[in-house]
């Protein structure tokens, strides 16, 4: 380092000057030049929190199952992730739920309308205005 010129000023400047102005130690200047310091390893950050032995196409499963087993029509990750944490004790992300939940073509959560059909023909038609009507329900 202090052999070697400034590309903008020509100029060499020494190993102190330079370890000072970058506030890094010169033992690590050395310790790096010669191969006798520790040699650092950059390690791939892996994903925080704790990891589940659940694959995608498992947990897909589990979603699906659940979204079977609901009575309801239209549900959000929300309601599925909180289904499978409390109720299955499966501990998962939600957004993984989310990432899984709506990546299948078509969504999960739009699904066709169950039961009976509503047979009304949506037309009640009064004798006279002001007067109170009822009806009975079957079996009464």
């Amino acid at each position: 380092m202090s052999c070697t010129a400034s590309a903008t000023t020509t100029r060499p400047y020494g190993v102190k000057l330079v370890c000072r102005t970058w506030e890094q130690p010169r033992s690590s200047y050395y310790a790096s030049r010669d191969g006798t310091g520790p040699q650092l390893r950059l390690a791939r950050p892996a994903k925080r929190g704790p990891k589940t032995g659940l694959s995608d196409a498992e947990l897909l499963e589990l979603i699906r199952a659940d979204l079977t087993a609901s009575p309801f029509q239209g549900e959000g990750h929300r309601k599925v992730w909180a289904r499978l944490r409390v109720r299955d004790g499966v501990k998962v992300g939600r957004r993984r739920v989310l990432r899984l939940h709506a990546g299948e073509p078509p969504p999960l959560s739009h699904r066709g309308r169950r039961g009976h059909p509503n047979l009304h023909e949506g037309e009640i038609i009064t004798q006279a205005p002001n007067l109170m009507w009822g009806t009975t329900a079957p079996g009464s």
